[in-house]
C-alpha cells in the first residue's frame, strides 16, 4: 500500500485526491442517515494520512501548514463532514509538536500511537452552559486529585470523531485550586460513553455527540497543560476550518458549473452559460475563489515562514482569514445554488447539503463578531 509518507510534495496530492474522490461516493447516504463515515477514516488511515503533519522528530512527515491546508481543502471537495472532523485531529497534532505543549514523553507516546495505528485525538472544551470556550467560559466537567489520579466528571458537546477517537483532550476544572486543566482521556476508559445526541442540519456525518465521563479515572501525569479561559495563542492549524469550507466552495463552484454547461432548455440555443445572467453568478463565484485562495494561502506560507514571535503577532490575521473566507464559501454556494435554479434544493442534489454544511462555518471558532473586535483593536494599537 503507498503511503503518504513516502512520497514527495507532488506524489502526496496526487494520492490524497485520488483516494478523497471515494468520498464522494457515499457522501450523500452518510448526511441522511446521520452516520460516521468509517470507511473514509480508514482509508485515511491506510495511506498514514493522521500522522502526516506530527513533525519530523516525533516520525512523522512533518509537513507544512500550507501543505496542510491543500489536503483538508481537497477532502472537503468531496466530503465537507470528513473533512472537518479530521482536520480537527491533523491541526491539533501538528501544534503540540511544534509548541511542545505536553511532556515530551507524552507526545511522543501518543504520536506512536497515531504512526502506528492511525489514532486519534480531538481537543474536547464545549459544554451546554458555557457555550463556546473562546467565550471565556469556566469548564463544569471537574477534575478531583484522588492519591496519584483525577477523577473527571463532566459532558462535552460537539465531540467531534467521537464515534472514532482514541484520546481526547478534555477541559476541567480543578476543583481545589479553581484552575482550569487540559487532560488526555483514553476513551477506552471505564466511565467514558458517547451519548449519540448529534441530530445538526449541518455537517451530520461528524459523529460530534455528547462526551460523557462519569468518575473516569486518569494517571496524575494525564493532566498535561493549565489554561486561562478565553485566552489562547494564535495557532495556525485553525486555518483548518476556513480551509474545509473553501472547499465545499468549491465543490458548489464545480456542480454549477457543470450544470450550467450541459442545461440547454429549448426557450434558448446553447446552454445556459451563454446566458449574461448565469455567466455575471459565474464570474462573482470565480472572483470569490481567487480572494479566498490568496487569503488562505498567503498567510498560511506566512506562518510558515515565521519564527516563533512572529507568530505570536499573527492572532487578527489568522482570525479574518477564517471569518472571510467562511463567509465567502457561504456566498459561493448560494450563488452556484442560484444558477442551478429550483433543482438545487432537490434532496438528492449535493448543493443542498453544500448550502447545509457551509454554514456550519459561522459557527465554528473563532466568532465573527471577536475577529472584526480584535481587527478593529489591532488597527488601533499599529498607530500607537
Amino acid at each position: 500500500m503507498e503511503t503518504l509518507q513516502n512520497l514527495d510534495y507532488s506524489g502526496r496530492i496526487t494520492l490524497m485526491k485520488k483516494t478523497a474522490k471515494q468520498f464522494k461516493e457515499t457522501a450523500q447516504e452518510h448526511d441522511e442517515n446521520v452516520t460516521f463515515p468509517f470507511e473514509n477514516f480508514e482509508k485515511l488511515k491506510e495511506i498514514g494520512y493522521p500522522a502526516l503533519s506530527i513533525p519530523k522528530e516525533y516520525g512523522g512527515a512533518g509537513i507544512s501548514l500550507s501543505e496542510l491546508m491543500k489536503h483538508q481543502e481537497t477532502i472537503a471537495k468531496y466530503d465537507g463532514a470528513t473533512a472537518l472532523s479530521v482536520g480537527w485531529h491533523m491541526g491539533i497534532i501538528m501544534d503540540l509538536g511544534e509548541k511542545q505543549t505536553w511532556d515530551a514523553e507524552k507526545y511522543k507516546k501518543i504520536s506512536a500511537d497515531v504512526i502506528e495505528n492511525g489514532s486519534l485525538i480531538n481537543n474536547l472544551a464545549t459544554e451546554p452552559a458555557t457555550g463556546s470556550p473562546t467565550r471565556g467560559g469556566k469548564p463544569e466537567t471537574t477534575a478531583v486529585k484522588d492519591g496519584d489520579s483525577w477523577i473527571l466528571n463532566g459532558r462535552k458537546t460537539f465531540a467531534t470523531l467521537s464515534p472514532i477517537l482514541k484520546y481526547a483532550s478534555v477541559s476541567a476544572t480543578i476543583e481545589e485550586t479553581g484552575e482550569v486543566g487540559d487532560f488526555i482521556v483514553d476513551t477506552n476508559l471505564e466511565g467514558v460513553s458517547v451519548d449519540e445526541t448529534w441530530n445538526s442540519v449541518a455537517m451530520r456525518a461528524s459523529g460530534s455527540h455528547d462526551f460523557i465521563m462519569e468518575n473516569v479515572r486518569v494517571k496524575e501525569e494525564d493532566l498535561v497543560s493549565f489554561r486561562t479561559p478565553g485566552k489562547k495563542d494564535p495557532s495556525g492549524w485553525l486555518l483548518h476550518i476556513p480551509a474545509c469550507y473553501l472547499g465545499i466552495a468549491k465543490a458548489a463552484q464545480t456542480a454549477a458549473v457543470e450544470f450550467a454547461t450541459t442545461y440547454s432548455p429549448n426557450s434558448i440555443k446553447g446552454t445556459i452559460s451563454e446566458l449574461p445572467n448565469v455567466q455575471e453568478k459565474l464570474g462573482r463565484i470565480e472572483m470569490a475563489v481567487m480572494e479566498a485562495d490568496a487569503f488562505l494561502y498567503t498567510v498560511a506560507k506566512e506562518w510558515d515562514d515565521s519564527d516563533p514571535e512572529e507568530r505570536n503577532e499573527m492572532g487578527a490575521k489568522l482570525g479574518a482569514v477564517k471569518t472571510s473566507i467562511v463567509n465567502k464559501a457561504v456566498e459561493i454556494v448560494d450563488l452556484s445554488m442560484r444558477v442551478v435554479g429550483a433543482k438545487s434544493l432537490n434532496a438528492d442534489n449535493e448543493l443542498q447539503r453544500h448550502y447545509r454544511n457551509v454554514r456550519a462555518g459561522l459557527h465554528n471558532p473563532p466568532m465573527d463578531d471577536m475577529v472584526i473586535i480584535n481587527l478593529a483593536r489591532y488597527s488601533v494599537e499599529k498607530l500607537k
